[in-house]
This record gives structure tokens, sequence and C-alpha cells, in this order.
């Protein structure tokens, strides 16, 4: 596996991991609160309190998922080639 086909697919499943994960909040939210959650979080008809909580509810998991997805295919390509792909700097 190359270091651009690392980028594609830990991009591509970043991206899908993240579209997954805003569905689980989704249904999440419903269940718990008894409705949808906000459409557009900036609008004015969207309460301060119902747009930051889904700001900061979407934004964590949402982000959690892409890192875990991104990890895990740094972890397989580590262990495909033997080092990690370019992009990642083992210092940090």
């Amino acid at each position: 596996m190359g270091d651009k086909l690392f980028k594609l697919l830990g991009t591509g499943g970043a991206i899908a991991a993240g579209i997954a994960a805003n569905k689980v909040l989704t249904t999440v939210w419903r269940k718990s609160l008894g409705g949808e959650p906000p459409l557009n979080p900036e609008s004015d008809e969207t309460s301060w309190g119902e747009a930051v909580a889904w700001a900061l509810l979407s934004g964590a998991v949402v982000g959690v998922a892409r890192l875990a997805w991104r990890r895990n295919a740094a972890s397989y390509f580590r262990r495909s080639t033997g080092r990690l792909p370019g992009t990642l700097d083992e210092a940090h």
C-alpha cells in the first residue's frame, strides 16, 4: 500500500466515518430528546441552547469517528509495510 493509496483510503474512510457518526448522533438525539436535531443550527429559528448542544455533540462525535478511522488506517499501513505513511510524523 503506497502513501497515495493511504491518503485516498484515509480521507475517504474518514468522510464515511463522519457521515455514519452523524447518522448515529441524529438517531440518539431523536430518541433521547424526542424531536429532530436542528437542520440549520445557524438559523435564528433554532434556539441557542439547541444550536450549541448540536454543535458540541456533532463536532465531538464526528471528530472522534474520523480520528478512529485514520488511526486504524495508519495502524494497518504500518502492519502492512513496516512503516508509517509519509504523511504521519512518528515524533508527534
